[in-house]
């Protein structure tokens, strides 16, 4: 697995690279937002571990970048902890979200979760079909009226839990417990996000939704 750690921070790149190496990881480093686009550009990472803060553009900027072409697994660094960045986080395309300082140990288990989660539908082509929208499990992409969808990987994640488990309600907690592995402390706001750019991106009237739906009190649920 190639990884791209991302932070301007060099003891901090050097140390994750150290550990992450240990592990068996291929590692790449790089020191500004510019820099981190170009090289995800060029392909072949499994994840990206991308700071916030950082000189050229900063880690939002970067991420939204990275968005126009590949969805490859992003998690967010940080100093700050405040709700509302790990919301602009989400809203920029990244699909985890972790605070410095942070303990080596958890980081790895981020991104043992997401690269397992990354690479779990990959073994032998299976297709799931609701009306006009089908999920391909093996491309891990959602189709809609014969076009593909572009999905981050935990958009995929989550509307793959919803349509292979249809008419079941999950609450935001089961799924953050479900699709993420770990809880943001309560602050579930994150699922609320998710889903609302799965609307945007699967639904004809995001507003009117068809197939993702509140269970209002309760959570979300797929209409199968």
């Amino acid at each position: 697995m190639k990884i791209l750690v991302v932070d301007d921070e060099r003891l901090l790149v050097k140390g994750i690279k150290f550990n992450l190496e240990n592990e068996g990881y291929q590692v790449e480093c790089a020191y500004d937002g510019a820099s981190a686009v170009e090289l995800a550009r060029s392909g072949g990472f499994d994840l990206i571990i991308l700071d916030l803060m950082m000189p050229e553009i900063d880690g939002l900027e970067a991420c939204m970048r990275i968005r126009e072409f590949s969805n490859v697994p992003i998690i967010m660094l940080t100093a700050r902890s405040e709700d509302t960045d790990k919301i602009i986080g989400f809203e920029c395309g990244a699909d985890d979200y972790i605070t410095k300082p942070f303990n080596i140990l958890e980081l790895k288990a981020r991104i043992r979760a997401m690269l397992r989660r990354a690479s779990g539908g990959k073994q032998g082509q299976s297709l799931i079909t609701a009306g006009d929208l089908t999920l391909d499990t093996e491309q891990r992409v959602a189709i809609r009226d014969g076009e593909t969808v572009e999905l981050t990987a935990k958009e995929y994640d989550l509307i793959e839990l919803l349509m292979k488990n249809p008419r079941r309600v999950y609450s935001r907690e089961n799924l953050m417990n479900v699709v993420w592995g770990y809880s943001y402390a309560g602050d579930y706001r994150t699922v609320d996000v998710h889903i609302r750019r799965l609307r945007e991106k699967l639904e004809r009237q995001p507003a009117e939704p068809e197939y993702i739906l509140t269970k209002w009190g309760v959570g979300y649920y797929f209409k199968g």
